[in-house]
This record gives C-alpha cells, structure tokens and sequence, in this order.
C-alpha cells in the first residue's frame, strides 16, 4: 500500500435488513435460515475510491443515496456486508454529535470519555482541556450533567472536543452547520488549520457552495452507487441537475452521468472554450477608453454549460449588454451592465421567479438576486406559449478575471416551488484589467488607501 493514501475502500457494499413487524425478527431467529422473513435494502454497493493524504473530498447525493452509511463504515462504527475500508492516521469524526455522551456525566466528564474514545491519553486530554472548553464557550455548564444542556450546547462541546484531537482524517457528517454564525465560522476557521497542517478531509454537505470552496474533489453517490467522481464545481453541479429532476427522467440523467464518468469525464477538463489559438484569459489594452476597452468576444464560451431538466418552461438567448445594448462580455470594473435572458414557457405555470448568479472558475458562488423576494410576489400566473425577457442590471465590482452566469426561473409544481429550468454556466465574461489598481481579492469593495506619515527621522 502507497504511504501516500489514506482512505482506500474496495467494492463496499452494505446490506441491512427490513422487518415490517418487530415479529419477524424473532421468527427469523427461530426458523435458522429456512426462511426469510426481511426485505434486503443495499445502502450501499460496490463502491470504490481511494483518497490520498492531505486531500480534502466532499461527498454529494440525495436523501436515501447511501452517504451516511459510508461514513460509519469508514470510520468502523458499521460493518460492510462485504469488501474492505483501509485508513491509514487517526481519525476524528463529526457523525451524530454528542450521540456518545452520557447524559448524567458532567460536560468534563464527558470531554475525558470522549477524547479517550477518539486515542487521546489522559495527559494529552489535560493539555487540550482548556483549549476544548474556550472552543466550545459553554462557561460553567462544563460541571453540569450533560442532561441539562440544550441540544446546542451539547452539539458545541461534541464538536470542540473532536475537533481537537490533531486528527490525521477528518471526517464530518453535515456538522458544518451547528451553532449561530459566529461558531460556525469558528469551525470553518479550524478545519482550515487542521487541512492546512495536512490532515485529510472527507466530509458530506448539501451546501453545493461548501464542497466547491473546500474541497479538492467530490464523489457522486446516487441509491448507494458511486455515480461519479471529479471536480467539485461538476460535481455538484450534475448532482443539482440530478435532485432537481423530473422524477421521470431521473432514470436517464442517472445514466447519462454514470456513462460521462465511465468515459473519462471527470469534470477537470477546462471551462473556457480557446479562441483563435489564444487563451480565454487574454485581455484587451488597458490603455483605451472605457468604451472601446469593452467588447464582445464570440469565441469565448463556456464548456460547462449544464442544464436542467425542463419543467414546462425554456431559457435561451443570454446576454450581456451595456446600457446603450452592445453585446459585450469584456467589461470594465465599475460600469453598470445589463443580464439578459429569454424565458418561454411551454405550459402554464404559477408563482413564477427569475434568478441569476455570479460564479468564480472553480464554482464559488459570488452573489446575484431573484425577481420577487418570495413565491408568492411573483408572477402569479403565466400562459402557455407566452415568452418573457428577464433582464438583472448589476455594477460590475470585480476584480481582473473570469466569470460565469446562472440563469434560472422557478415555479409552483404539485404545490412547491421548484426550478421549472435551470442553466449553470450559461455564459461568461471577463473584467478587464485597470491600470493603476490597487484593489485584491474577486470583490472590489472600494477600499481606498491613505497613508500618511506621522513622524519623520531627522
């Protein structure tokens, strides 16, 4: 085995088995084979994958598609029904917080118990203990049976006490989101250090946004299949095709993935479109005016454009324009351009959105806005056959680089709202650079700077 993987799993498969009356169980017991009183339900099947060490690998799916399962089983707290799990360094894991406390033990108590079942010796727990309960911030509840916590609190310590432990593998199980918005920066901030120290780092999130800024790539499971394996922003995004699908065309968008994926397709391939031998990135002269700095380049086009199933309802025609309505898509930091779309619906459709979305190259979600705060402020009911054009003016404050637009429109389907279609990666466009800049980072926040000297030396 290569020194350098820390998580090896080979054809995992797990089987649990149904009851329908708690009878059943004791009849299986009694009848030694001879019949079968359970349904099988295969959580998991022949999964393989191997994770090197330092990676950071999010693990996307819907409901039901075996994600949680192959978390125990890693971590051993479940048995395979057959293959094999290999990790390689200590692992802490972030499954079902605080589920191995003893709620009439104190919260120090616990700390000691927990720490130990993690592979802490008692003086390595004493040095952390103090580190342990600042992270948590529960004050003198730490004397207090755990009995007497609300959940947070109790999540918050579980939390603290795990991820302290200096892990080699990191394995959490949608924790992410525990406490108010300060501790959950809190956590990010510590799972940045413990990935920065090079530990390994395989965690589950529904939060598309979370896996592409923190991982290195992503897994696909689907019915406790692995679908796909690649880069975080094609990942996700074939995942969110796959949940928003019709439940008639699932079936196909299953295996349209699974075959991309069998072909070599695993989402690193670039997102630009190259143009006339040279690279998307190429730039205009700064040295020309505002207005002829930006222009439209027809050869730059996105590769990953992706699309949704259709609900009823089409999106075509995305452009930008200026305010005077030239296509670009070279623009100029500061100028206000307009977002254009046309929508036709196919059939009636009620409690109609549009939304759009700015996006950086690796998929992070920069910010963008909806056509009505809620459901119901939208468009209460639209015609069969009608076509409407969605137009979003934004003030381009970003920093040199490429981008890409969403595009989509929502609607009521059996009583919820849902993407009657969705575009990822429908267009793009590039900011120019400015002479003379002194702005860092995507997002220019107009941060001007003045230095002033306050003593000189003689």
């Amino acid at each position: 085995m290569s020194s350098n993987i820390a998580i090896k799993v080979d054809n995992l498969s797990k089987c649990f088995q149904i009851y329908d009356k708690p009878r059943d169980r004791l009849m299986q017991m009694l009848a030694r084979g001879r019949k079968q009183y359970f349904r099988e339900f295969w959580a998991l099947n022949g999964v393989s994958f191997e994770i090197k060490r330092g990676e950071t690998v999010g693990i996307v799916g819907r409901n039901g598609s075996g994600k949680s399962t192959l978390l125990q089983l890693i971590c051993g707290t479940l048995n395979p029904t057959g293959g094999t799990v290999e990790t390689f360094g200590r692992i802490a894991a972030l499954l079902e917080l605080g589920s191995g406390f003893n709620p009439e033990f104190t919260g120090r108590e616990n700390v000691y118990m927990n720490a130990a079942v993690l592979g802490l010796t008692v003086p390595e727990i004493d040095a952390r203990f103090d580190e342990i309960v600042a992270f948590a911030d529960i004050g003198d509840f730490i004397e207090q049976p755990v009995k007497t916590y609300s959940s947070g609190m109790m999540v918050r310590l579980a939390f603290a006490v795990a991820i302290n432990v200096d892990p080699e593998i990191l394995i959490v199980d949608e924790a992410l989101s525990v406490g108010d918005e300060l501790f959950q920066r809190k956590c990010f901030s510590r799972i940045e250090a413990i990935r920065a120290k090079g530990a390994t780092i395989l965690f589950v999130s529904h939060a598309g946004s979370t896996i592409v800024e923190l991982c290195d790539s992503a897994i696909l499971m689907d019915a406790g299949e692995k679908l796909a394996v690649g880069a975080p922003k094609q990942i996700v995004g074939r995942y969110q095709k796959l949940l928003y699908a019709p439940a008639d065309k699932q079936a196909d968008i299953r295996e349209q993935i699974r075959q991309a994926h069998a072909v070599g397709d695993t989402g690193h391939s670039g997102d630009v479109a190259s143009h006339g031998g040279a690279p998307a990135t190429a730039v205009a002269s700064a040295v020309l005016a505002d207005n002829e700095r930006e222009n439209f380049d027809a050869g730059m086009r996105p590769s990953s454009t992706l699309s949704y199933e259709s609900r009823g309802a089409l999106i075509d025609e995305p452009r930008i324009l200026t305010i005077d309505g030239r296509r670009v898509n070279n623009l100029v930091r500061g100028r206000t351009y307009r977002y254009v779309y046309n929508v036709k619906f196919q059939q009636a459709s009620s409690n109609v959105r549009f939304g759009m979305l700015i996006k950086t190259t690796n998929g992070l979600e920069l910010g963008g806005a909806v056509s009505a705060s809620a459901a119901r402020d939208g468009i209460a009911l639209v015609p069969a056959g009608a076509t409407y054009k969605m137009e979003f003016r934004f003030v381009c404050a970003l920093n040199t680089g490429v981008y890409f637009l969403n595009a989509g429109v929502t609607g009521d389907v059996d009583g919820s709202e849902t993407y009657l279609h969705r575009m990822v990666d429908i267009a793009m466009f590039r900011v120019l650079p400015d002479t003379g800049d002194t702005a860092t980072g995507m997002i220019d926040f107009s941060c001007y700077p003045d230095v002033e000297l306050q003593q000189s030396i003689d």
